[in-house]
């Protein structure tokens, strides 16, 4: 049942958002580079849904233990998580009421043209960031960092001393060259299936060998009891605990993913257990890491939290349960890189080229997009010091848009006449919350970076 009018126009063939491919749409962008699958199951919903969230985003979250403490952290990561499911079904909802098949054409339906290109590119701008993010952490784990004048080795470095050859620099290109490149290159999504089984069993491992080091230290009594609640002894403190509110904005968005997903299921109506229980595994995963990595490493915590596997662990075999660590989930995130790449080259393709021919037919059009889009990407991970530094903007500017403010707008936008007084209530909450945590983390981010330039010259 599918909405008429508008709906028509802005759920339309050309939306790169919809994986599905349906009878007629030749001008589709995109249509074909998709595989139908005919109903998915609760299971594989599941996990397709859980791969989009689990990320990168989990490295960034002990570091906001050590900002927020462990209690307001933990509380704070629950709250993203029934937030973000709040949203999710307020999207769901209004979509099915106008039958819009993607989340574009949602915000077309409530907004017009222009409210659907104000989704892609926040789209584009979100996944190219949690693609930097992706890129420096692979340069963390492999090549090493250094943070606060202290250098923090790379496995590669540990093994082979420091070369030329093993610097961040020549690591990345070669994994830009050598993986990412032939990966982006598969036009069919489902031709990742494979890798991205192994990226989810990988990062489960890191899950894992983490809480077991911290649980062997704690009954060993080499742990310190951990900070609980935030030091705050001026107001500067007061705005940097706002801070760690887009790292954990952008560890949950998986909202360009859920329509898709939807579009492809046996029974529709299982979509809301689904994204309960997808919501449910990874907010036990986050907490899971969160609470052993602050526990782990305390005051020490890096942004990057794989970073600080580096060191003695002070337990037996520490050196290879280091390396384990940081290499499984270095290959976990080379693996999901060409899952978010496809959906952002989708995307900004039917942004730029909405009326050219499809993306799949135009091997031209691919190459040049997908070698730019790389270059881009690259360079950024390069000149980029820090995860922390990634998330404060995609966290502050696109994700949040996309998994808040997006949501709510449609909801008080009401299109249909169907929004309850408790959803208007829930949606002005969001944007507030979303707008006002945004904009102090973006003044705090402003403030730290102003103060550090100019705290030399005082000297």
């Amino acid at each position: 049942m599918g909405g008429g009018g508008a709906n028509d126009r802005f759920a339309g063939a050309s939306d790169p958002l919809l994986p599905t491919k349906r009878d007629g749409d030749e001008d589709d962008a995109g249509a074909s580079a998709f595989h139908e699958f005919d109903g998915a199951s609760f299971a594989g919903a599941v996990f397709n849904l859980s791969t989009t969230i689990v990320g990168a985003g989990i490295m960034a979250l002990p570091a906001t233990m050590k900002v927020l403490g462990l209690v307001p952290g933990l509380v704070m990561i629950v709250l993203a998580a029934l937030l973000t499911d709040a949203s999710i079904e307020l999207l769901v909802r209004f979509s099915s009421a106008v039958g819009a098949r993607s989340y574009s054409a949602a915000m077309g339906n409530a907004f017009g043209l222009w409210g659907r290109r104000l989704l892609q590119v926040c789209v584009v701008i979100n996944n190219v960031g949690v693609m930097i993010v992706y890129m420096i952490i692979i340069g963390d784990v492999l090549s090493g960092t250094t943070s606060g004048g202290e250098h923090h080795y790379g496995v590669l470095e540990g093994w082979f001393g420091i070369h030329w050859w093993n610097g961040r620099f020549f690591v990345l290109l070669v994994t830009t060259l050598c993986v990412f490149t032939p990966l982006a290159c598969l036009k069919r999504i489902d031709s990742l299936s494979y890798t991205s089984t192994i990226s989810v069993a990988l990062a489960v491992v890191f899950v894992i060998i983490t809480a077991g080091i911290a649980i062997i230290k704690l009954i060993g009594g080499q742990i310190p009891m951990p900070k609980l609640f935030p030091t705050i002894p001026d107001l500067a403190s007061v705005w940097e605990l706002f801070t760690a509110v887009p790292v954990l904005v952008t560890a949950y968005v998986c909202h360009y993913n859920v329509h898709p997903i939807h579009n492809e299921l046996k029974d529709s109506s299982q979509i809301k257990p689904i994204v309960h229980t997808s919501l449910t595994l990874c907010s036990a995963i986050y907490i899971t890491t969160s609470f052993f990595g602050y526990l782990l490493f305390g005051e020490s915590t890096l942004s990057d939290v794989l970073s600080n596997f580096d060191s003695n662990l002070g337990i037996p075999y520490s050196s290879v349960l280091n390396d384990a660590v940081r290499v499984s989930y270095a290959v976990h995130l080379m693996l999901v890189f060409p899952m978010i790449f496809h959906a952002l080259r989708l995307n900004l393709d039917g942004l730029l080229f909405s009326a050219a021919r499809p993306l799949s037919s135009d091997n031209r059009r691919f190459g040049i997009m997908t070698a730019l889009l790389l270059l881009v990407i690259f360079g950024s991970a390069i000149f980029i010091p820090s995860i922390w530094d990634a998330f404060q903007f995609t966290g502050a500017t696109a994700a949040v848009c996309i998994a808040f403010i997006f949501p709510a707008a449609i909801t008080l936008r009401d299109p249909q006449g169907i929004a309850k007084k408790w959803d208007k209530i829930l949606a002005v909450f969001m944007i507030v919350l979303a707008v006002v945590s945004n904009v102090v983390a973006v003044y705090s981010d402003a403030y730290k970076i102003f103060h550090k330039e100019s705290a030399p010259s005082k000297a």
